[in-house]
């Protein structure tokens, strides 16, 4: 699994022009689920996504994680972090896992991070054409990848 996770202020899912998810203070999460990815993969990028301390302290140090301010998350299917594009100029997405291995994966993601914060995030809807709108906070963006821990 691979994450790109953004410390934002706030952030919007919309479809078809309309709101469909949006949050305030907290992370948004862009997931791409690859072919091979497992439960532990998933309870791996959960762990890792709420304990990122990446919200400053008193003190402006980033200490905090998104549980200790509160925050929101906002997670985002994105089947394109799979994509490779070492050769050509158009992107494979080989690596990025089909609808029926990817959409429970998905889910199990989203139940894990409820479960490690008390609360739900917020979510695109999968596969869907989305428009993503945040003021990432900092900015803050971090790449995580579970394939590489």
């Amino acid at each position: 699994m691979r994450a790109v996770i953004q410390r934002v202020s706030q952030a919007t899912v919309s479809i078809d022009g309309m709101p469909s998810a949006s949050i305030g203070p907290g992370l948004l999460v862009l997931l791409g689920v690859e072919v091979g990815d497992t439960a532990a993969d998933v309870e791996w990028l959960a762990g890792k996504t709420v304990q990122l301390r990446i919200f400053p302290d008193a003190d402006g140090k980033m200490n905090r994680d998104v549980r200790a301010i509160a925050g929101e998350l906002l997670v985002v299917s994105q089947f394109t972090l799979l994509g490779d594009a070492r050769k050509g100029n158009r992107p494979s997405f080989m690596q990025a896992a089909r609808p029926d291995e990817a959409i429970p994966l998905y889910e199990a993601f989203l139940q894990a991070l409820d479960v490690r914060t008390g609360r739900p995030p917020q979510r695109g809807v999968f596969a869907a054409d989305m428009q993503v709108s945040l003021i990432n906070d900092g900015p803050v963006t971090i790449l995580l990848d579970s394939r590489e821990a």
